[in-house]
Formats: structure tokens, C-alpha cells, sequence
């Protein structure tokens, strides 16, 4: 009598979908690849690893915290963060359990880059106000200027992947760059423009902030009231990186009181955004829902280079991602 196949070990996806491209990879390599819902809760994330006892998690919203690790030990190995950032995992308490943990270093670098770049010369045109006005009956042709891109000084808090890419978009519209990035090695910028000491200096020059560094102990509450204050009156915030890294409630009271002119939002401290959020209506904050990274390009790169993340380590292999590795966890000989 033939025996019954034997249950595929599976991949949670911490999400309601995966690219297929992705999906493809895992099952060739022999792997189930279940999703939960979207922005899935601890109690839904405990029944699903409950329920598929998952050898990995690929890792793109919700929060994977010790509970969540317990609660699949001993078959978990290995968390592939779908993308660069990987403030959702608890890495002291990976490490402390001998999970490796990877992120998808780069792979979405350019659309994030776009999205930046889109929010600052909307908010430069002042195209929100305009459009609000046309649908109102106006038209504002002589009695509104908007300003020039060229010439205006820009400010990058972290010059890697993303903000190296915006830097050189910036550049061809004549923008005068100047960066912070204190994880860079020292020597000039490996890109276009002007690297400064520290961010009181960069503050003090930037027409528009353009924000791309990590959250981390460090960089929490980083832009608060003082250095919202230290920009030109007018400024433009454009924020791109991770929620947690500005003071959202100092950033409406710089909006309201005209200091800063606008805010480009895609990323915030807690999401989804409360539908009760000011920061959703603000006549000065044109938000997006942490969509920068969601093109073709950027979804596809970021779930597949999870994926084959998730294959190489299980099959005790580096990743070949540069960059990959997080936390080595069961291949620290190897890396």
C-alpha cells in the first residue's frame, strides 16, 4: 500500500502575498510557501505557526518577536526580511535563540529612491495646493509662482543604497547635495555631492531633508522639535525611511506653525496610519501608505531575494545577496 507523501516543510509568508517569482523559488527548492493576512497580529501569527510549524519565516509585516520565535521552535532557522529594513524583528532575541536573519539589502534601493525624488519636487511645485485649488474652480496662473528645483540645497541623512540613488537624480536637476552619513568610511562621498561632520550642520542648509537611514537605537526620534527648529524656515521634509526616526507630533506642530512648509510621508512610526491620524488630512503633508518600494522592480527583487536567502540558508550556504546577512545565527562559521 503506497505511503502517504510526507508534508512539505514551509516558508510563512507574514503577509497576504508573495511575488510568484518568489513563490516559484521556494517551491522548487522542495518548500510550502503559506501566507497570513495582511499586517497579521501575534495571536494570528502564533495560530499560523501553530498550524504549518514553518521552518522559516520571509518576513513582511507584522512583528517577530521572542513569543513568535518560541512559538516555532525548534523547526525555525531562518527569518528573510522581505527588504532593507529590519526594525519588525527583534534581533537581540533572534541572536539570543541562533536564528540567522537576513533582509534583502538593495534590492528595492531605486523604487525607494523614485519615490523620494517624487515627493520632493511635488511638494517644491507646491502640486498638492494647485491641484486642491483647480478642483476648487481655481486657476492660478499669474497669482501663483512655484519654485525652481534647480539650485535648491538638499540635505541626505544616509548615503547608501537609497540615498547615493537620490543624490544622483538630485544632480540632474541642479540641486545642491550635501550628506550625513557617519556609517560611511571616511573620505569624500562616493557620489555627488558635499559630505558635512554632523547633522546640526547639514540641518542648518537644507531647503528640502531627505531622510535614508536605518531605526535603530540610535536614529529613534532622531528629527525631533530641536532639529525640526534648526531648518530654514520653509523646509521641506521628505521621509522615506522608517517611522520612529521623526517626531510625528513635533513635525504638526512645525506644520502648523509655518516652519516647515511641507512633509512627503510614506513610512510612520505606527501602521497602517490611524484613519483618525491628522497626519492623513494635513493641508501640508502629502502621505503615502509605505508603498515606495511596491513597483514591479522593487516587489519582485525583495521577494525573491528573500527567498533565495531562505533556500541558501537552509541548504547551509551564505546568501549570495551582498549584504544579506544580518545576523549569522546557524552559518556563523560559514560568514
Amino acid at each position: 500500500m503506497p505511503q502517504p507523501e510526507a508534508a512539505k516543510p514551509a516558508v510563512l509568508v507574514t503577509a497576504a502575498k508573495l511575488a510568484p517569482e518568489a513563490v516559484a523559488i521556494l517551491e522548487a527548492a522542495g518548500y510550502a510557501v503559506p501566507c497570513t493576512s495582511g499586517y497579521p497580529s501575534e495571536a494570528e501569527l502564533l495560530a499560523a505557526i501553530a498550524e504549518h510549524r514553518p521552518v522559516a519565516l520571509l518576513h513582511r509585516q507584522g512583528i517577530i518577536n521572542g513569543t513568535v520565535m518560541d512559538a516555532a521552535a525548534p523547526a525555525l532557522r531562518v527569518i528573510a526580511r522581505h527588504g532593507a529594513g529590519v526594525d519588525g524583528i527583534d534581533l537581540p532575541a533572534a541572536e539570543a535563540r541562533g536564528l540567522t536573519v537576513t533582509r534583502a539589502a538593495g534590492a528595492n534601493s531605486r523604487s525607494v529612491a523614485e519615490h523620494a525624488m517624487a515627493l520632493m519636487l511635488a511638494l517644491l511645485k507646491d502640486l498638492p495646493s494647485v491641484a486642491a485649488g483647480m478642483r476648487e474652480g481655481l486657476w492660478e496662473k499669474t497669482s501663483r509662482m512655484t519654485r525652481d528645483v534647480e539650485g535648491v540645497s538638499l540635505g541626505l541623512v544616509g548615503y547608501g543604497a537609497i540615498g547615493s540613488k537620490v543624490a544622483r537624480f538630485a544632480d540632474a536637476f541642479g540641486m545642491r547635495i550635501a550628506a550625513y552619513d557617519p556609517l560611511l568610511p571616511a573620505g569624500p562621498l562616493p557620489g555627488p555631492g558635499e559630505r558635512v561632520a554632523d547633522l546640526s550642520t547639514l540641518l542648518a542648509r537644507s531647503e528640502v531633508l531627505s531622510l535614508h537611514c536605518p531605526l535603530e537605537a540610535t536614529t529613534r526620534g532622531m528629527i525631533g522639535a530641536a532639529e525640526l527648529a534648526a531648518l530654514p524656515r520653509g523646509a521641506i521634509l521628505v521621509h522615506t525611511a522608517r517611522g520612529g526616526i521623526v517626531d510625528e507630533a513635533a513635525l504638526l506642530a512645525a506644520l502648523d506653525s509655518g516652519h516647515i512648509a511641507w512633509a512627503g510621508i510614506d513610512v510612520f512610526a505606527n501602521e497602517p496610519l490611524d484613519t483618525a491620524s491628522p497626519l492623513r488630512g494635513h493641508p501640508r503633508v502629502l502621505p503615502t501608505p509605505h508603498l515606495a518600494a511596491n513597483t514591479p522592480l522593487g516587489a519582485v527583487g525583495m521577494s525573491t531575494g528573500a527567498a533565495e536567502s531562505i533556500v541558501a540558508v537552509l541548504a547551509g550556504r551564505l546568501p549570495a545577496l551582498p549584504g544579506a546577512v544580518v545576523i549569522p545565527g546557524g552559518l556563523r562559521a560559514a560568514a
